[in-house]
C-alpha cells in the first residue's frame, strides 16, 4: 500500500535510548486528546478497546508526518512512502485520496503539486492545515506548539518540545567541541539545508537553491571560502563549489518510516561532526 498508518500507544516514561517514546515525540497520552481541536469539529477515533486516540490526521509526507506525531497526533496516516527519494514526484491513487476525505486534519505543504487533489478530495469536512516545513529549531517548536493547539494535545506537544530543548543542547555543544581549532567553521548552505549550519554553529556566507547554481554565484560562493557546503539530500545537483576545498555535507530533511523528527537533527549532527573532524 501507498500510505503509512500508525497507531501509537501512550507511554509514561521519557527515555531519549529508546528512540523517539511517546513523550519524547509528542505522540503520547500526555494531550488532551478529549478536548475539540481548536478550529475544527472536534472529531477523534477510538482504537479497539473503545479509547479516544484524538482526532484523524493525514500528512502528506513523513516531514508533515513527523510534525503531527511530536504535536501529538495519535491516529496518523501518511500519504507518500518514505523510499520516494523527492517527494513532490509521487503521483497519489484513489486510495490515498479516499484516506483524506476520512480525515479531520489533512497537513500538506504548499510546494507539493498533489496539494490541490488533496484539497479537492477532503471537501468541506477536513481541515486543511498548511505545514510550514523548516526544519530550524525555533520554527519546528514553533509549528509542533500550533498544530498540538489544533488536535488538541498542547500537553503532548509541550512534553516532545522539553525533550527537543535537551537533545537539540546536547547536539550542539558535540559539535562545537569538533570545531577545527575551536573556530566557528564557515558554510554555504542550500536554502533547505540552512537550518543544520544553526544546529552546528556555524557562520553561513551564502547559499543557494532551491534553482541551480549560475555560473555568477559559483564565483561569488567560491570566493567566500566556505570550509563546508550544506547540500539538501532531496535535491542535490551534484558538487557545488568543485576545487573549491570546501567539505560538501548532504543533509537529510524528512525523517524515516519511523517519524521520528528528532533523529532528523541527530543524524545531521553525526553527519556535520564527520565533516568538521576531517576538515
Amino acid at each position: 500500500m501507498a500510505r503509512t498508518r500508525l497507531r501509537i500507544t501512550p507511554l509514561l516514561a521519557l527515555s531519549f535510548s529508546a528512540v523517539f517514546l511517546t513523550a519524547a515525540t509528542g505522540c503520547g497520552g500526555g494531550g488532551d486528546t478529549s478536548s475539540p481541536a481548536s478550529g475544527a469539529s472536534g472529531a477523534s477515533s477510538a482504537d479497539a478497546a473503545g479509547k479516544d486516540t484524538g482526532p484523524v490526521v493525514v500528512a502528506t509526507t513523513s516531514w508533515e508526518g513527523a510534525f503531527a506525531k511530536a504535536a501529538g497526533a495519535e491516529d496518523l496516516t501518511v500519504i507518500v512512502p518514505e523510499a520516494v527519494q523527492h517527494a513532490p514526484d509521487y503521483d497519489p491513487k484513489p486510495s490515498d485520496l479516499a484516506a483524506v476525505a476520512d480525515a479531520d486534519f489533512v497537513l500538506y505543504a504548499p510546494f507539493e503539486p498533489y496539494a490541490e487533489k488533496f484539497k479537492e478530495a477532503a471537501g468541506g469536512e477536513a481541515e486543511l492545515v498548511e505545514v510550514n516545513l523548516d526544519n530550524d529549531a525555533d520554527q519546528a517548536k514553533a509549528e509542533v506548539t500550533r498544530l498540538g493547539k489544533m488536535f488538541g494535545t498542547e500537553a503532548a506537544a509541550a512534553t516532545w518540545i522539553t525533550s527537543f530543548d535537551t537533545e537539540y543542547a546536547t547536539l550542539r555543544e558535540d559539535l562545537k567541541r569538533a570545531w577545527p581549532d575551536g573556530e566557528a567553521p564557515t558554510a554555504v548552505a542550500q536554502v533547505f539545508s540552512a537550518w543544520s549550519a544553526k544546529l552546528a554553529g556555524a557562520e553561513v556566507v551564502g547559499t543557494y537553491g532551491p534553482e541551480a547554481v549560475t555560473a555568477q554565484q559559483l564565483s561569488d560562493l567560491s570566493g567566500k571560502k566556505p570550509q563546508l557546503v550544506l547540500d539538501n539530500a532531496h535535491m542535490s545537483t551534484g558538487t557545488v563549489l568543485p576545487d573549491s576545498g570546501a567539505r560538501q555535507v548532504a543533509i537529510v530533511n524528512y525523517p524515516g518510516k519511523d517519524l521520528d523528527l528528532l533523529t532528523v537533527y541527530q543524524n545531521a549532527a553525526t553527519t556535520l561532526e564527520k565533516a568538521l573532524n576531517a576538515s
